[in-house]
């Protein structure tokens, strides 16, 4: 019994490292678009060819995150934005943006 509890834990943890790894894939492809929005102007449209792909789709299922039309049109609309996913998960850019929201509510 004790054998299968650390099967499956060592099953769940590798699941959680895999699922992990491809969000960085995610990652990595949203920063590519952006640097070609910046290069070529079409950084949205690449990202929304890639997430509709075959190999986007499967990319963005093992990432834990459902390929549906309204998660591309959110991947279309952060690289629309044009700021590198390092910065968009940092804390001060989230401290940032909170001020500018709260700023503008006011």
């Amino acid at each position: 019994m004790v054998d299968f509890v650390d099967g499956t834990a060592f099953n769940h943890e590798q699941g959680n490292r895999a699922k992990k790894l491809f969000a960085a894939v995610v990652l990595a492809a949203l920063d590519d678009a952006i640097a070609d929005d910046k290069k070529y102007g079409n950084g949205p449209e690449q990202i929304a060819r890639w997430a509709r792909s075959r190999d986007g789709r499967e990319v963005l299922s093992c990432a834990g995150i459902d390929p549906n039309e309204r998660v591309v049109s959110g991947l279309m609309e952060f690289v629309g934005k044009g700021v590198r996913t390092s910065v968009a998960l940092s804390r001060e850019e989230s401290e940032r943006r909170q001020m500018q929201e709260q700023a503008e509510a006011a």
